[in-house]
């Protein structure tokens, strides 16, 4: 039997022995002899930026626990008995063909990995190339070279994510979720993402991760196929029996759909088959970029402190009337990059390194739109306003994917940004002093210049002092969702049809779009 410990307050300044000690004393029992413990969770209390502090929930595995907690009267010691994951056996029985999983990014990374390890030797499809192959490609994007439309930031091995800061911040808990960052630690991951609060493995650590998974999927007996693209579906009588590909023909009855939020194409393609597509409210706004010196010296009260934890992030929400303008994926030490899955359009994003180590600090600055926002009732229809605004973005940086980009104080108060102004930014493939206000929504922008002072107003009114735009940000999620049952996770008029993830409008990240490929893949087991 275990208990769980929470809410044991640590100065930031202690050595991890204090804990140990900390959990002892707790538990009323000697530090030498402590039985076994591990942590469940770590955070930050930043409430007072010249005392921070951890903040930890443990769990210890102790002899006669229910007995032992009668002598406590600590309310923050519990009985501990964590739920189990769920595994059902498979089938003694193969499939008559192997499922196959579109898309490698983390739902179908995750699917592809349960799949293999049951025994069910899935075969991955992915339209993109694979991570050795995408590094070179992208650089050379970066530095001014051609944009490739099936090789780039969301295209490839490990999908958008495998270029997307890498941060497995994740809402939900329990089982699933466990397992899932088990499997990145497998992976190469650091074993504190299995605690912290905001884990991050950083975009320089995630292509290694992307080949370590692969590497075990295909000695479990997956296969991946790269250079290879989802054409049509093969349905007969409500049922799957296999898809047609730019590779050839290949047949299956379960096919797991993880195409990601900007498989534009395909979506059109699915839609023209029949598979149910419904309209979802979506987030999208502009980056804000400021020195990374400044998010430090306003979290943090003391010097010392930057050398403890490393530069610094932030999270702030404000409420312009019925709606919310909240900071989105914080890069702290980190830079601007290209959010592009077709030509003559422009989008941006932000990553940052496993040590959050470049003079850049940003933030993506959304709003949600709904549905009734979009301008027309097509299931679609929220996918050509992405396309409407990054063609504007494309168009008034020059026509060669530079960032459009303005002062933040500029974008405030309605003025024209000064065409001869270098602007310093991150963004490395090149600038354009633009007016960011046509680059989205009405609604939205009123709503960022109503927003942006009230953030301002948390940060002591610095927070726009030397923050510079740059936009659109389109694809914080998809606008759209393929409907699926609850309860088998198929799509309701295509038996064997499974979509998942960020793309199919289930997730909103890299650990809740694997868990979500997961929780689909166990289903194919179960049945």
């Amino acid at each position: 039997m275990s208990v769980r410990i929470v809410n044991i307050r640590l100065p930031v300044e202690e050595p991890e022995e204090a804990l140990r000690l900390a959990i002892a004393r707790r538990l009323e029992l000697k530090a030498d002899s402590l039985p076994p413990w591990r942590i469940l969770r770590k955070s930050l209390d930043a409430r007072s930026r010249f005392q921070l502090r951890f903040v930890y929930s443990v769990q210890v595995d102790l002899p006669d626990a229910e007995k032992h907690l009668q002598k406590l009267t600590s309310p923050h010691i519990t009985l501990h008995k964590p739920e189990p994951f769920e595994d059902p056996a498979a089938h003694s029985e193969r499939l008559t063909h192997r499922p196959v999983v579109i898309g490698s990014g983390p739902a179908g990374l995750l699917a592809g990995y349960y799949l293999a390890w049951k025994g069910y030797e899935p075969l991955i499809i992915e339209r993109g190339y694979a991570v050795k192959e995408r590094v070179p490609e992208i650089r050379n994007f970066d530095r001014g070279g051609n944009f490739e439309q099936e090789n780039n930031y969301l295209f490839g091995e490990g999908g958008a994510g495998c270029f997307s800061d890498g941060k497995l911040t994740c809402r939900m808990t329990g089982p699933d979720v466990d397992w899932t960052l088990e499997r990145f630690v497998e992976c190469g991951g650091r074993e504190s993402i299995l605690y912290e609060h905001r884990p991050h493995l950083g975009s320089n650590r995630l292509p290694l991760i992307c080949r370590n998974f692969r590497r075990k999927i295909e000695a479990m007996g997956g296969e991946y196929q790269f250079g290879c693209k989802l054409e049509s579906l093969d349905i007969s009588e409500g049922q799957l029996i296999g898809i047609h590909t730019s590779s050839g023909y290949i047949k299956t009855h379960h096919l797991i759909l993880a195409i990601g939020h900007s498989a534009r194409d395909t979506y059109q393609t699915l839609y023209e088959q029949g598979v149910p597509f419904v309209q979802k409210a979506f987030q999208l706004g502009l980056r804000i970029e400021q020195p990374q010196s400044e998010v430090n010296d306003h979290k943090y009260g003391h010097p010392h402190y930057l050398e403890l934890l490393g530069a610094a992030d932030y999270t702030m929400t404000a409420t312009c009337g019925e709606r919310e303008l909240y900071t989105f994926c914080m890069c702290a030490g980190g830079f601007i990059i290209p959010s592009i899955s077709e030509p003559g359009k422009f989008c941006t994003n932000g990553m940052s390194r496993s040590r959050h180590d470049t003079p850049y600090a940003n933030s993506g600055l959304m709003v949600t739109l709904n549905p009734n926002e979009f301008g027309s009732s097509h299931p679609l229809a929220g996918v050509e306003l992405q396309r409407q605004y990054e063609t504007i973005a494309y168009e008034i940086a020059g026509r060669d994917y530079f960032s459009p980009i303005q002062r933040a104080s500029d974008f405030m108060e309605g003025r024209s940004p000064n065409p001869a102004e270098k602007l310093d930014c991150s963004y490395e493939r090149g600038l354009h002093p633009a007016d960011l206000s046509q680059v989205l929504p009405p609604t939205v922008v009123n709503t960022l210049q109503e927003g942006l002072p009230l953030l301002s107003g948390k940060w002591r009114g610095n927070y726009l002092e030397n923050a510079i735009l740059v936009g659109p940000e389109m694809r914080g999620s998809a606008p759209v969702r393929i409907e699926r049952d609850r309860e088998n996770r198929q799509c309701p008029n295509i038996k064997g049809l499974y979509p998942v993830g960020e793309g199919a409008g289930y997730a909103g990240g890299i650990v809740s779009a694997a868990v979500d490929g997961l929780r689909s893949a166990r289903e194919i087991v179960r049945h």
